[in-house]
C-alpha cells in the first residue's frame, strides 16, 4: 500500500529535527537557539510533499520567533543566515526531492515550492523581528530617558541612579565631568549632530561618555579615568561643533562643570555648567568654552543680591540721571576692564583717546567718584560688574538692606 507523501514528510521532518542538517544549519548562524527555527523543518518537509505554502498559523510561528530573537539581542542577519541555511542543507534530504530524483519537472516543481515557502518564511520571521526590535527600541530610549532625567535632576535613588548607569557605559561612583553646549537652535534626541557627537566620542582610547539634550541644551557627561581625559573630551567637542555643517561660528557655546565623584557630581557639574553660560551671556563673554570655576568671583557676587544692589545704587545711581546712560557705563567697563588704559579703551570702543577722556569726565562729574584714580577703581570695577550681572539699568535693582 503506497505511503502517504504528507505522513512520510511528517516522519522523515522527525528525523531531520535531530539529525545532521538541521546541526549544521545552526553551526552556520552562530549556534542561536534551536527553537527559533520554531517547526520550520517540519513546515518544509510538509510544503515539498504537498506542493502548497506555507498555513497562516505557520507563518504566525515565525513572526513570534523573530520577536524572540530580537528580545534576545540575536542579530537579524544571524536569524536569517539560520534559515536560508536550513533551507538549503535539507534540500538534498527532503522525501520529495529524493522520491522525484529522476523526474526534472518534478524537482523543479519541488524547487519552486521550497524556495516559495522559504521566503514567505524569512519575510514573516523578519516582520516579527522588525516590530519587536522597535518595540525593545522605544524600552530603551523611555529607560535612557528616565536615566537622564533622573541623573540631572537629582534622583533621591542614588542606588538605582549607580546601578543603571552601568547600563549606559558610566561608573558613576567614579569621578565625571559634565560640559553643556548651547545653541540658537535648540538641541533634540533626534538631532543627528546628536549621533554625530556620541559616535566621534565614543573611539576605543576615548573615556565612556554619555551624550543627550535636556531642556533644548546638548549634555557631555565624561567619565575621567586620567586627570586630562575631559579637557581631552572637550577639546574633541569644541572641534567637532566647529566643523558641524549645522552650526555657524559663533551660534554656540560650551559651559564646562568641574569635576566631582558621583550621582551629585553629576548633577553639580551640570547646574555649574549651565550656570556658566548664563553668566557668560550676562557678561557678553563670548569665548568658545566657558568654564565655571574661572567664573567663581561672578558667582560670589550674586550670593549678596541686595548688598550688591546697594552698591550699584551708591557708586553708579547718579548715572541713571544723566543723559546717555548705557553709552557711559560701557566706556567705564571697557576702561575698567583694560586696567585703566585710555588708548585700549578707545581702540576696543573705536573711538578716540579724546572722546574716552571727555566720557570718563562725564562720569567722574555724574558720580563723584574719578575713573582715573587707583583708589576708587576696584569698588566701580565691582559695580559695574554687578550691573552686568543684574542688568541694569535695563532691569530694576532688588530693594537693598
Amino acid at each position: 500500500m503506497p505511503t502517504d507523501p504528507e505522513d512520510a514528510g511528517k516522519d522523515a521532518a522527525t528525523a531531520l529535527e535531530t539529525g545532521g542538517p538541521t546541526d549544521a544549519a545552526l553551526a552556520d548562524s552562530g549556534g542561536l537557539d534551536p527553537a527559533l527555527l520554531g517547526n520550520y523543518v517540519s513546515a518544509l518537509t510538509r510544503v515539498s510533499a504537498s506542493r502548497t505554502a506555507l498555513s497562516r498559523d505557520e507563518l504566525e510561528d515565525y513572526r513570534g520567533c523573530g520577536g524572540q530573537a530580537a528580545a534576545a539581542g540575536v542579530p537579524l542577519a544571524a536569524l536569517v543566515d539560520l534559515y536560508l541555511s536550513a533551507t538549503w542543507r535539507l534540500w538534498s534530504h527532503l522525501p520529495a526531492v529524493t522520491a522525484a530524483a529522476s523526474d526534472l519537472r518534478s524537482i523543479h516543481a519541488v524547487g519552486e515550492t521550497v524556495m516559495r515557502a522559504a521566503g514567505d518564511a524569512v519575510a514573516a520571521v523578519n516582520d516579527g523581528y522588525q516590530v519587536a526590535r522597535q518595540s525593545v527600541i522605544r524600552r530603551q530610549e523611555a529607560a535612557r530617558r528616565e536615566f537622564i532625567d533622573d541623573l540631572l535632576t537629582g534622583s533621591s535613588d542614588v542606588a538605582g541612579l549607580l546601578s543603571r548607569a552601568a547600563g549606559f557605559g558610566l561608573d558613576l561612583s567614579g569621578p565625571h565631568g559634565v560640559a553643556v553646549v548651547r545653541a540658537h537652535r535648540p538641541f533634540t534626541e533626534d538631532s543627528e549632530l546628536l549621533d554625530d557627537i556620541e559616535r566621534s566620542l565614543s573611539g576605543r582610547n576615548s573615556p565612556p561618555t554619555l551624550v543627550a539634550s535636556k531642556d533644548g541644551v546638548l549634555v557631555v557627561v565624561v567619565t575621567v579615568v586620567q586627570p586630562d581625559a575631559f579637557s581631552s573630551v572637550t577639546s574633541a567637542l569644541v572641534d567637532i561643533l566647529a566643523t558641524s555643517a549645522g552650526l555657524a561660528d559663533g551660534d554656540w557655546q560650551v559651559g564646562v562643570g568641574r569635576v566631582r565623584p558621583g550621582p551629585g557630581g553629576v548633577l553639580r557639574g551640570y547646574d555649574e555648567a549651565r550656570d556658566a553660560l548664563s553668566l557668560a551671556a550676562l557678561l557678553r563673554i563670548e569665548t568658545r568654552v566657558v568654564a565655571a570655576v574661572d567664573l567663581l568671583v561672578y558667582r560670589v557676587l550674586l550670593r549678596d543680591r541686595a548688598a550688591i544692589a546697594d552698591l550699584i545704587l551708591t557708586t553708579l545711581g547718579p548715572l541713571d540721571d544723566v543723559r546717555g546712560t548705557a553709552i557711559l557705563l560701557e566706556t567705564l567697563d571697557a576702561y575698567l576692564d583694560t586696567g585703566g588704559n585710555t588708548a585700549q579703551t578707545a581702540r576696543r570702543l573705536h573711538l578716540s583717546v579724546r572722546a574716552v577722556t571727555y566720557r570718563l569726565a562725564r562720569i567722574r562729574d555724574a558720580i563723584g567718584l574719578d575713573p582715573t584714580d587707583a583708589a576708587v577703581r576696584l569698588p566701580l570695577h565691582v559695580a559695574v560688574l554687578g550691573a552686568r550681572l543684574l542688568d541694569w539699568p535695563a532691569d530694576t535693582l532688588p530693594e537693598p538692606d
